[in-house]
């Protein structure tokens, strides 16, 4: 009986202030979808990087006829300078290092120009425009400045490059957009706080009169706390189940109906298993976010 009289005082509140409570959904549902897109996009960079981390190599250019590079003066390497840098990569000092080492001809490097270019090129290239290579997967990525400080510089070398330094600005352009959607979500999060609070304040000013007969007839603190707590936790729980649902649309037609079709180069994307993750932890927050600040600000009005 207590607990369904303090639910239906709720639900009256509730009906009372019908505009301030969609005001609480709305400013619920936009602050807490965008901490779920800067959660995915977390995630999403983590992926990325895991996947790349492990497949990316340190390719080892020799010098092409024509090359402009100071190592390369005397043109294209030599067969005995090819030999120098495989035998260092086999040597003691790097070895321990390496987790796979794979040599690229010319004639393999056309190849795979044309297949990547198509045959229409066939005439436009040619092997020679074309220098041998090594490309060197690493044990530990992170090591990969030892490779980039044993041969660049070395006579027929022309250039050392590390193919994770090329997805680098992609990772900082994906963080940069983490960083403003956590910006944007911590104002919207703090409006939320003070939408719900000052909706509390206004609802019990409304019922002054009803507070003060409870208070007459030995009504404790919880029991007329209780109700207004539960205004602002329902209204921000439908706030937050329609971000929950915002960020699962996100990804189902988003990411995994149109991004996953049209970027190739990215071959790992959030699934329904972040999705699964995020949303729970959508609805916790605003629960808890409510139910704080209703609580705060009826306790102060009670007090004042």
């Amino acid at each position: 009986m207590r607990a369904g009289l303090i639910l239906g005082e709720a639900l009256s509140g509730l009906r009372r202030n019908a505009s301030m409570v969609i005001s609480i959904v709305l400013v619920t549902f936009v602050s807490l979808t965008f901490v779920g897109a800067a959660m995915l996009m977390q995630a999403q960079i983590g992926t990325m990087r895991d996947f790349w981390t492990g497949r990316a190599q340190v390719q080892v250019s020799m010098c092409v006829d024509g090359a402009r590079e100071a190592t390369c003066v005397d043109g294209a390497a030599t067969d005995q300078q090819i030999q120098s840098v495989r035998d260092r990569l086999d040597g003691a000092g790097l070895k321990p290092l390496i987790a796979k080492v794979r040599f690229e001809n010319p004639e393999q490097a056309y190849k795979n120009a044309l297949e990547l270019l198509g045959a229409d090129y066939k005439d436009i290239l040619s092997p020679s425009q074309f220098g041998a290579s090594f490309y060197v997967n690493l044990v530990d990525p992170q090591n990969s400045a030892v490779i980039t400080e044993a041969f660049a510089g070395n006579k027929g070398v022309q250039t050392v490059q590390d193919q994770m330094q090329l997805l680098q600005p992609l990772f900082s352009a994906l963080t940069i957009a983490t960083y403003i959607a956590v910006g944007i979500a911590v104002l919207m999060l703090i409006a939320a706080v003070l939408l719900i609070s000052t909706t509390i304040r206004l609802s019990a000013y409304a019922r002054r009169k009803e507070l003060r007969i409870m208070r007459l007839v030995g009504a404790s603190n919880r029991f007329i706390q209780t109700p207004f707590i539960l205004e602002g936790v329902f209204a921000a729980l439908i706030g937050s189940i329609l971000a929950g649902g915002a960020v699962w649309a996100a990804v189902q037609f988003g990411v995994r109906g149109y991004l996953q079709k049209r970027v190739d180069f990215i071959t790992t994307w959030v699934g329904m298993g972040e999705v699964a993750y995020v949303i729970p932890v959508l609805v916790g927050i605003g629960v808890v976010l409510s139910a704080v600040s209703a609580g705060f600000a009826i306790r102060r009005w009670l007090r004042a």
